[in-house]
């Protein structure tokens, strides 16, 4: 209850301060009604019509969240999440607008790095509801995991993670970037070695939703962060599958302590 209460606290902290949000949507009525409504609830709102206007948002800063629409001319949102995951706005999460709402849609953003989709037509209080939960998830870790204040690495096999840079780091010292699910993801991992999770879990805990029957995000999320641990899905040495209950982390994790 004790740790529940901190986590609630140093999330309070974080929320004191405006949360500036970034649409992308080709569609001005759409980002105009948006905007209306995020900047009534206490939020900020930047907008871009297109990729290149989101570079130039973005060189203001970074915002907390970008609400990225799937469907535009030219750069589409796909390319434009790769392309945020590839550079240093890596972090910052991505909420995907997908205007026919099939599962391929879902699935190939899930795939490019989105932390959550909304299909079209949606109600904007559904979208904030969605933004604030993302928010809150991305701010947050889950239930139970604390770091020591000394320990700012978590070792497994040849890896680290930097828990303060949020990245990867192979038994060379060479950077491998994470997205911001597949560290919350790793986190959920590295915090509960050899236990099995089941998918609702970890939805649960990285995402704050239940499943549906036809949900394979947290499939395609475990996919990418293999690739991120160069773990093969036929003979994983990390994350290993458990037909019809779910994954294990099978090394074992340290606590590296100190400066590296």
């Amino acid at each position: 209850m004790a740790v529940a209460r901190r986590h609630r606290a140093a999330y309070d902290r974080r929320m004191e301060k405006t949360d500036h949000i970034l649409i992308v949507d080709d569609d001005r009525g759409i980002r105009e009604l948006i905007a209306e409504y995020l900047e009534k609830n206490g939020m900020r709102v930047s907008l871009a019509a297109n990729g290149r206007e989101m570079r130039a948002a973005l060189e203001n800063g970074a915002p907390d969240l970008i609400v990225l629409d799937l469907m535009m001319p030219g750069e589409d949102g796909l390319v434009l999440c790769r392309d945020l995951r590839a550079s240093r706005f890596r972090a910052v999460p991505v909420l995907m607008l997908t205007a026919r709402g099939e599962e391929t849609d879902r699935i190939v953003g899930l795939e490019m790095g989105a932390d959550d989709y909304l299909a079209k037509p949606f109600a904007v209080r559904e979208l904030l509801a969605r933004i604030r939960s993302v928010l809150r998830r991305t701010r947050m870790l889950p239930p139970g995991m604390e770091v020591s204040e000394t320990a700012s690495m978590l070792g497994f096999g040849e890896w680290r993670l930097d828990t303060t840079a949020r990245h990867l780091l192979d038994e060379e010292g060479t950077l491998v970037a994470l997205s911001g699910a597949e560290y919350r993801l790793l986190r959920v991992f590295l915090d509960n070695p050899q236990r099995v999770l089941t998918r609702d879990q970890l939805l649960n805990l990285t995402q704050g939703r239940q499943a549906d029957a036809f949900d394979r995000s947290i499939d395609l999320l475990v996919s990418r962060l293999r690739q991120r641990l160069r773990d093969g899905a036929r003979e994983p040495r990390y994350i290993k599958t458990l037909r019809n209950e779910g994954y294990v982390f099978s090394s074992a994790v340290n606590a590296i302590e100190g400066p590296q």
